[in-house]
């Protein structure tokens, strides 16, 4: 089983225990931020469980079906637990309202605060074991999992401040708005993974810094005449790269195939965190030219 997976099933069955514990203890106490806390952990180990699916099917080789392999099933992944998030995040800001109207009372603090001060530490080692996988894979799921989590520590450390000023003051206003700036903070950290993962299905170039220390390969090297048609685009742990070099006129095939795969060497060096896909035309003269001309042509239905 790899890394990935073993974090997914860590994170599912944290999320699991969390959602039991903090449901039971928001249903008795009526505090809309624990309540609202469990609510998020029940999507958490949803989103967890649907994560090792997208992990196991997008490490699944190419085959005739799927040629470039299943790894856009991750930034698909991305965008679906970004949007539970935010739907998450709606629902906790209704639930904060409705007791504000229906002027709701918070009973079982003190075993609140207990389970909340357990559910905080718990996350935060949660959070740090998935950023260790995630930095050590760089895969785009467990990242989007770290991120979840990360910001289930703020929402954890915010709803313990809730309890512990209504235990003291008895001011339930204050888990009214503790629970609404919970709800609007789910919301914000929800668009950047629908974001990266939208990207990701339009086939978003690799960083500027990226694309320019491919050029300046190419550039150097004396026995490329010029270069066009770079395209790069990042999918999971895979760089793709494709693009046409241009050669002298009368060099051979097998000596234009050693430079190319210099050249790509040289382009794997630049993360060898990645696996790079790299797919390089040779040309005897400069045809860019021709390929916009044909690529500009609109062919008649």
């Amino acid at each position: 089983m790899t890394l990935q997976k073993k974090a997914t099933i860590v994170s599912s069955s944290v999320a699991a225990f969390l959602t039991l514990i903090k449901l039971a203890i928001g249903i008795m106490s009526g505090s809309v931020a624990v309540l609202a806390s469990a609510i998020d952990s029940i999507l958490d180990m949803f989103v967890s469980l649907f994560n090792y699916f997208a992990i196991s099917n997008s490490e699944k080789p190419a085959d005739k079906y799927f040629n470039y392999g299943r790894g856009k099933i991750e930034a698909l992944a991305s965008v679906i637990e970004g949007v539970i998030i935010t739907l998450s995040g709606l629902f906790l800001l209704y639930t904060a309202i409705n007791k504000y109207f229906s002027n709701q009372v918070s009973t079982y603090l003190d075993i609140s605060l207990i389970v909340m001060v357990i559910s905080l530490f718990i996350t935060i080692g949660l959070v740090a074991y998935l950023n260790a996988v995630a930095k050590k894979t760089n895969n785009m799921v467990i990242k989007a999992d770290a991120l979840h989590y990360k910001t289930d520590v703020w929402v954890n450390g915010a709803v313990l401040f809730s309890l512990v000023i209504v235990y003291f003051t008895k001011y339930e206003i204050v888990d009214i708005i503790i629970g609404t700036g919970i709800s609007i903070f789910i919301i914000y950290s929800a668009y950047e993974l629908i974001e990266d993962g939208i990207l990701v299905l339009l086939d978003r170039a690799l960083p500027e810094k990226t694309a320019l220390s491919i050029e300046k390969i190419f550039s150097q090297d004396e026995n490329v005449n010029d270069y066009h048609d770079l395209k790069t685009r990042n999918v999971g742990e895979h760089n793709y790269v494709d693009v046409h070099l241009v050669f002298d006129c009368i060099m051979t095939l097998m000596s234009a195939h050693k430079i190319s795969d210099k050249i790509e060497d040289k382009i794997r060096e630049l993360d060898k965190s990645k696996n790079w896909i790299i797919n390089i035309h040779m040309d005897p003269y400069d045809d860019s030219e021709i390929n916009n001309q044909e690529n500009s042509i609109i062919k008649p239905k």
